[in-house]
């Protein structure tokens, strides 16, 4: 049994207790046997019946009530428990809430109305348009154009790395509007899949497989009201989306890392060495003690950054850095060590524990690589006692 004991924590409201019991019983009955040779259909006959159970509703916000927020707890635990059961159907909820974070805390009500009743009932697949070949994690190098063209924008450019690419029907774009350097020049847009111009390059394969694509765009013509925010505004609009859902990265790499110690105390309680159980071993206790210290550790950062957002701070950078570099890191020495304990079992292809070593290794990458949260951190730090 998974622990759960954390929920009593003061971070969390009734509301999120019911919320993890509803999603854990429906996660364990839907979850148990995910498809992961077709990745895409997978991917949307997950979004299908997370939308049909009222499993998206949390990822974006309600269109019609204007003070309508995220709650970033409630984020976190679903990205939790999802995890815990199977890495697609996590991946599969984090985009839809990534890819309309923009539309959810900078789009008109018009944006809203028109997206975002579709993603959160699961009939539309959203995506996160930012990362390019040449810029990485440097968002302010963003290369991509959308030029000024009458009442709207002709877009040109290449993206990489993009989630739900090939899949999605709506995706959040960034480009360059105009002059200004660096981050200073950058805006949002929303492009319908369907739009003239968007050409889906080349699908990407990774070790742990979800839809992955490189998408140009050549000569996209896009309305005025394709733009999310104003002009110049892109880049506090993709370091805000990120400013949330970093959080619920590392709450991704929580839920992988208990499942790697739930199938470790399964594992030393049932595996005899010498007429005793593993577990008996004080080396494997010593395992078992770092597994379960790095994992609380881990929680208590991770509900700590959602809870200060969810509490009306205006940026959790920090907390949400502090987050994810150590959720992610810490998860990958929990998991290593769960492979150590299943012995040659562990490195069986399409073993839960060999799964989840191949799953966690990006959350170090995507949304701001950990080197990256070293700078956040460092920055902040620096500016706080200054």
């Amino acid at each position: 049994m998974p622990d759960k004991s954390f929920l009593d924590w003061p971070f969390f409201a009734d509301r999120h207790r019911t919320h993890a019991a509803a999603l854990e019983e429906w996660a364990t009955d839907k979850l148990a046997h995910v498809d992961h040779d077709d990745i895409d259909a997978s991917c949307a006959s997950l979004v299908s019946a997370m939308g049909a159970d009222g499993f998206l509703m949390n990822s974006a916000v309600d269109p019609v009530d204007p003070d309508a927020l995220l709650d970033v707890r409630t984020l976190c635990l679903t990205r939790e428990i999802l995890a815990r059961h199977d890495g697609l159907a996590d991946f599969a909820f984090a985009m839809q809430g990534l890819g309309t974070g923009a539309i959810s805390l900078f789009g008109t009500p018009e944006q809203k109305v028109e997206w975002l009743p579709k993603t959160r009932a699961g009939k539309a697949i959203s995506a996160f348009a930012l990362t390019e070949p040449g810029s990485g994690s440097d968002v302010a190098a963003t290369a991509s154009t959308a030029i000024a063209d009458g009442n709207g924008f002709v877009l040109n450019g290449e993206k990489t790395w993009i989630s739900n690419g090939g899949i999605a029907d709506v995706y959040t774009v960034f480009a360059r509007t105009g002059d200004a350097p660096g981050a200073k020049g950058l805006s949002a847009f929303i492009l319908p899949a369907d739009t003239p111009g968007l050409e889906i390059a080349e699908r990407l394969d990774t070790i742990a497989p979800h839809p992955l694509a490189t998408l140009k765009f050549n000569d996209i013509r896009l309305p005025g009201d394709a733009r999310i925010g104003q002009t110049g505004e892109g880049f506090k609009i993709a370091m805000s989306v990120l400013d949330v859902f970093r959080s619920t990265v590392a709450a991704a790499a929580l839920g992988f890392a208990r499942r790697a110690l739930d199938e470790s105390l399964s594992r030393v309680s049932s595996r005899k060495v010498q007429g005793q159980s593993l577990f008996d071993l004080q080396m494997v206790q010593g395992h078992i003690a770092e597994m379960a210290l790095r994992i609380d550790a881990a929680a208590l950062l991770v509900y700590r950054a959602a809870w200060t957002k969810d509490s009306g701070a205006p940026r959790v950078s920090r907390e949400a850095a502090m987050a994810k570099l150590f959720s992610t890191d810490e998860a990958q020495k929990v998991i290593d060590a769960a492979v150590q304990l299943h012995g040659g079992d562990g490195v069986r292809s399409g073993a839960m524990v060999e799964r989840l070593y191949r799953e966690i290794r990006a959350l170090r990458i995507y949304e701001g690589a950990s080197d990256v949260q070293k700078v956040i951190i460092a920055r902040t730090t620096m500016a706080n006692a200054t």
